[in-house]
This record gives structure tokens, C-alpha cells and sequence, in this order.
């Protein structure tokens, strides 16, 4: 019983979703309320996993099927603040598309505990449970705006293809258990070799599983359907937060029951991180609504983070965590901008709407200038630090295809990015945009500002943090 708080965020998250699943059915017109309720519910949830950091040892629960250690907090709190902040932002959207119910922070609730349970899982039968629990609060989420055919398209593409990638990837775990005799990952590793081809072909299934979930290419197909067809509240979460938990579980993956395969699954990681970012960099330039825009820029993203996570190292592992936080950092800046379109009181996703706002709207313009410049990696911004230690990484590894693949693709990512800069600073004006007094949304994308500029003057202090993970 004394290790039951070391699992006390997840129970304290799930006793508050049930709580307030019972709030909404007998209160009338409580969205409102239980939004808020949800907000406050997150934040407790991250300071109860940020106490636990402090002083935490690798400790395995229930005959060491649940791992709390170093990884598996710090990636919690990123998932529990990314979640918070999208919900913090997206409540004016919400209200003013009339899908405030009292559904949408209970569903977000639901995929974060699921996510709170893959990062801490040990062994298969967790891991798919947490991944379960996650994709079904997902897929309602994702065709949330049923009046819209867009929303409803895009929440089957998304159910059909993520349910076909969990059962590849439930097909892999049995597999893996057939040929190890264990769902423990620390088993499996010492069971797993490059003679057992039974398993290497079962860890193909896995990995096809995880790409789906994190979007990388060839299995990256619902990203942009998706992305524009879903409520941009619900694309500013699907963006940011599943991204983190995927390639924390797959660096967890790596780390555990894989590391006995490392060649087999390298090259397999280097395909898909190559084809990531050529695919990200290349689509997205025929691009006209933004969050399409955005859907392609995530996929080239993910290249890069998996370029980390190729390497098999510390350093590699370590500069991936750094990339995705600092990724989440950008694009919940991003999607906090996209809140701000707003025309004669419709919003607006087109890239051309977005066409001389710098005379009516010097501080938007200024934002996305900064955000923009640090997606595609320019100096001195957070961004171009995200790419340098994964290079870095990746060179000191001595895979010099894969870094020049990655410098070709960050030089044509930047011309989409700098396109759109063109089209805020150069182009004439068509129309402003509605005044959006939100402090919420302003003061995000202030902060996220504020993150990106300064991250030069001490660089190396999220890299060492992340370093004493491992």
C-alpha cells in the first residue's frame, strides 16, 4: 500500500474525471464550470508528479509492471501543462462554436490519464490499456463538431486508420509474447537477439503501431485531413500532446525491451526519420490553410525527433526529449495565433488572410515572425538549439547521411515558413482582423515568445536536465 503514491497522480486524475462525468449528467449548463474544474484538476495533477521528482528513485509497482522514474515524471509534466494550456486557450473558441459541453475537458481528461499510464508502462498489457484509453477519448474528440462534415470525415479517417495501427500494434505485442513468454519489457530484452526472428518481426509491428500514432511518414496519411477537418481547439491539442507521449514510449521502447536489437530496429528508424522530413519539408509548400500548413510542418518535426532517437544513445535520446518540448513550446505559440484569425466574426484558416496584418496588427505579426523563424531553425531562436543538438547527436554518431538529409530539409522547410512571413510583412492588406481580447490566448503566446528568444542565454540547461534521465 505505501507505493500507492507513487501512482497517485493517475488516481487522483481518475477519481476527478469521474467526478466530474457525475457533476455534468446532474448539473444543467455546468460546460463552463467543468472546464475550469478540469483546468484546476491538471495543474494539481502536474505539482503532485513535479512533488514526486524531487527526490524519486526507479521504483517498479505491481510486480513490475509500472516504472516511476526520472523519464516517466518529466515527460507526465510536459503532457499535463501542454494539456492545460491547450484547454486554456481553447475555451473562446469553444463557446463561440457552440461545442462547449461538458464532454470535451472530460475526453481530454480521459486521454491524458491514458497517456499518464503508456509513459509509466513496464510491460505490453499496461502499455495497451493506457494506448487504449488514450485513442478512444481521441477518436470522439476529433469528430467533436458533428454538424460539420469536415469534422465528421475527418473523425472517421481517423478512427478507421488509428484503430487498423492499434491492431497492428496489439498483433505485435501478442507476437512479442509468443516469442519471449513474457509481456515484462525487462524479460523480453533479455530474451530478445538478433537470432529471434520471430521477435524482429514483431517489433516491426510495434514500430508500424507507434508511427501511426506519432504521424510519421509512410503512416502519417490522417495528419492533415485531420488537422483541418477537427475544431482547431481539438487540433491544437492532437498537435502538441500525443507527439509528446509517443516518442516518450518509443524511447522507452528503445531503451528496454529493444536494446538488445539495435541494428534491426535502427534502420528501420532512419528510414522513417528520412522520409519524415523530406515528405514535411516538400509537401507543405503548396500549402494554403494553415493548420494543413501545420500538419506537414509536425510530420518534418517528428523526422527530426526520431533522427535523435536513431542514434541508440543518451545523447540522442536526450536531445529528442529536448526537441519535443521546445516543439510543444512553438506550437502551442502557433495555435495560440490561430485563435487570434479572426474576420467579421468567423475565424479564418486561409494563409492568404493572413496577408499584410503587420500595419493593423504589429504584436500578432511580431509573434509569428519569432515562432515562425524558430520552426525553421534559425539562430538564436530555441528552435535552430532544438536542431543543433540533435546534429550534433547524429554527428557524433557518425551517420553523416541522415545530418545532411536533415540540413537539406531545414533549408526548404524554411521557405514555407519565410513564405508566410512574406505574405504578414509584404503583402497589401485585405482586411483586418476582429480586436480578440483574450488574456489567455495573449498571454501564451507572450510567454512562448518570451521561451523562444531567451533559451541562448542558457542553452545548455534543459539538455542537462534532460541528461540526468538517463
Amino acid at each position: 500500500m505505501e507505493n500507492l503514491n507513487f501512482i497517485l497522480p493517475e488516481i487522483f486524475l481518475s477519481l476527478s474525471v469521474m467526478f466530474l462525468l457525475i457533476l455534468g449528467v446532474f448539473k444543467k449548463n455546468s460546460s463552463v464550470l467543468i472546464h475550469n474544474f478540469s483546468l484546476i484538476v491538471l495543474f494539481i495533477t502536474a505539482v503532485i508528479v513535479f512533488n514526486e521528482t524531487i527526490d524519486i528513485k526507479i521504483t517498479f509497482l505491481f510486480k513490475e509492471s509500472v516504472i516511476i522514474d526520472y523519464l516517466s515524471s518529466l515527460m507526465k509534466i510536459v503532457t499535463l501543462l501542454a494539456a492545460f494550456i491547450v484547454l486554456t486557450i481553447s475555451s473562446n473558441y469553444l463557446k463561440i462554436f457552440k461545442i462547449s459541453k461538458i464532454e470535451y475537458p472530460i475526453l481530454i481528461l480521459s486521454s491524458v490519464l491514458g497517456m499518464m499510464i503508456m509513459i509509466s508502462s513496464n510491460d505490453l498489457i499496461v502499455f495497451y490499456m493506457g494506448l487504449e484509453l488514450q485513442s478512444l477519448a481521441l477518436y470522439v474528440l476529433a469528430t467533436f463538431n458533428r454538424d460539420n462534415l469536415k469534422s465528421s470525415e475527418a473523425g472517421l479517417k481517423y478512427f478507421v486508420l488509428s484503430a487498423l495501427s492499434s491492431g497492428l500494434l496489439l498483433y505485435g505485442c501478442s507476437l512479442l509474447y509468443g516469442f519471449t513468454g513474457s509481456v515484462n519489457f525487462e524479460i523480453i530484452s533479455s530474451e530478445l537477439s538478433s537470432n529471434n526472428t520471430g521477435a524482429i518481426f514483431a517489433m516491426v509491428f510495434i514500430l508500424v503501431g507507434l508511427a501511426f500514432k506519432i504521424s510519421a511518414v509512410p503512416f502519417h496519411m490522417w495528419t492533415p485531413d485531420v488537422y483541418e477537418g477537427s475544431p482547431t481547439s481539438i487540433t491544437s491539442f492532437f498537435s502538441v500532446v500525443p507527439k509528446v507521449v509517443g516518442l516518450a514510449v518509443l524511447i522507452r521502447f528503445m531503451m528496454s525491451p529493444f536494446k538488445n536489437i539495435f541494428l534491426e530496429w535502427q534502420t528501420i528508424i532512419i528510414f522513417i526519420s528520412i522520409a519524415s522530413m523530406i515528405l514535411g519539408a516538400v509537401a507543405a509548400i503548396g500549402q494554403t490553410n494553415i493548420k494543413r500548413l501545420m500538419a506537414y510542418s509536425s510530420i518534418g518535426h517528428i523526422g527530426y525527433a526520431l533522427a535523435g532517437i536513431a542514434t541508440g544513445t543518451v545523447s540522442g535520446y536526450s536531445s529528442t526529449i529536448v526537441y519535443i518540448i521546445i516543439y510543444v513550446v512553438m506550437n502551442i505559440g502557433v495555435f495560440g495565433c490561430i485563435f487570434l484569425m479572426k474576420k467579421e466574426g468567423k475565424y479564418v484558416e486561409g494563409i492568404n488572410e493572413l496577408s499584410g496584418i503587420s500595419k493593423k496588427h504589429p504584436l500578432i505579426s511580431i509573434a509569428l515572425l519569432i515562432i515562425l523563424f524558430s520552426l525553421a531553425g534559425i539562430p538564436p531562436l530555441a528552435g535552430f538549439f532544438a536542431k543543433f543538438y540533435i546534429f550534433m547527436s547524429v554527428i557524433e554518431n557518425e551517420m553523416y547521411t541522415l545530418a545532411v538529409i536533415g540540413l537539406l530539409t531545414t533549408v526548404i522547410s524554411a521557405f514555407y515558413y519565410l513564405k508566410v512571413i512574406k505574405i504578414i510583412y509584404f503583402d497589401d492588406l485585405k482586411m483586418p482582423f476582429d480586436q480578440i481580447k483574450n488574456i489567455n490566448i495573449t498571454s501564451t503566446i507572450f510567454i512562448s515568445c518570451i521561451i523562444l528568444t531567451s533559451f541562448f542565454l542558457y542553452p545548455s540547461y534543459l539538455n542537462n536536465i534532460v541528461k540526468a534521465i538517463f
